[in-house]
């Protein structure tokens, strides 16, 4: 507890200083957060995108629904396979003329249905590789009934490509913004241990040890990071907000990321705290 009391003692006879680090780490802190934010609902959007892969198996006129019925089950086995749903020749003509209004006269007039019945399989989303996806849809192709498969070879490419390329890049700039929040975070710690260098040689000049000076300030930079992380945590909200009401619909990050966050900015006060009272004992010691 006396940690504790003399790290909260300490933050009220500097309420400036304290002011002014909160502050800088809660800046520094916020800049990932809006990157957070960002690439969290870049990947949402691509999981969307990427939910809708589908492999089309159009079937003969032929065949009969129960063998149909049989085919499904043993394609709803696959372990790539999330669900197959089968739609019937009428079901195909109706969701057209819905989807396409523009040609519902034309279907309307229709004295044969032209659609063929088919088999939308579902993928699950462990399995929706442009490898995994061509898998499912060469298997299906080789029941006798199924005329085609298709899948949109390239449209899955791509998103496949998109979503690597867009992770890394969220790696290489997330270590960068986590880099510069650290570099600013240990700045804006060390000022305040340098602004309170005389209580710290005063302390050691009483016998004090160095693991005794140091635990209350270690308690300060967490303390010091928390408030920073949740300042950020706040800054980062109010935008979020601001823009789902003005612009766009967004996703709000996981409550595993914001825990992370806040604890990011603990962690880096505490290691930054550490580290400057470290390099004033040393500077003492020299004297």
């Amino acid at each position: 507890m006396r940690p504790l009391r003399e790290a909260l003692s300490g933050m009220k006879r500097a309420p400036v200083l304290t002011v002014l680090s909160v502050m800088a780490i809660g800046l520094s802190v916020f800049t990932i957060g809006l990157f957070a934010l960002t690439a969290h609902n870049i990947d949402v959007a691509l999981s969307d995108v990427e939910g809708r892969v589908e492999v089309v198996a159009y079937l003969r006129d032929d065949t009969s629904e129960e063998l149909i019925e049989i085919a499904r089950h043993e394609i709803e086995s696959y372990p790539e396979v999330l669900a197959a749903r089968y739609i019937s020749k009428v079901e195909a003509l109706y969701e057209a003329s819905r989807e396409l209004t523009e040609f519902s006269d034309v279907y309307s007039d229709l004295e044969v249905n032209p659609l063929p019945a088919s088999l939308e399989i579902l993928l699950r989303p462990d399995f929706r590789t442009p490898t995994d996806v061509e898998a499912v849809a060469d298997r299906v192709a080789t029941y006798h009934f199924v005329e085609e498969t298709r899948y949109g070879r390239e449209w899955v490419d791509r998103i496949y490509s998109l979503r690597r390329v867009a992770g890394g890049a969220a790696a290489i700039l997330g270590l960068s913004f986590a880099l510069g929040a650290a570099l600013l975070i240990g700045i804006a710690v060390r000022m305040s241990v340098l602004a309170r260098a005389n209580e710290i040689a005063i302390m050691q000049t009483v016998g004090a040890t160095d693991s005794y000076i140091r635990r209350p300030f270690l308690v300060e930079g967490l303390l010091t990071g928390l408030g920073g992380g949740l300042l950020a945590l706040v800054m980062t909200f109010a935008a979020y907000q601001a823009v789902e009401r003005t612009l766009v619909t967004l996703a709000w990050l996981p409550e595993l990321w914001t825990a992370a966050g806040l604890a990011f900015a603990g962690i880096l006060g505490m290691l930054a705290a550490g580290r400057a009272v470290r390099r004033e004992l040393r500077r003492l010691d020299v004297y």
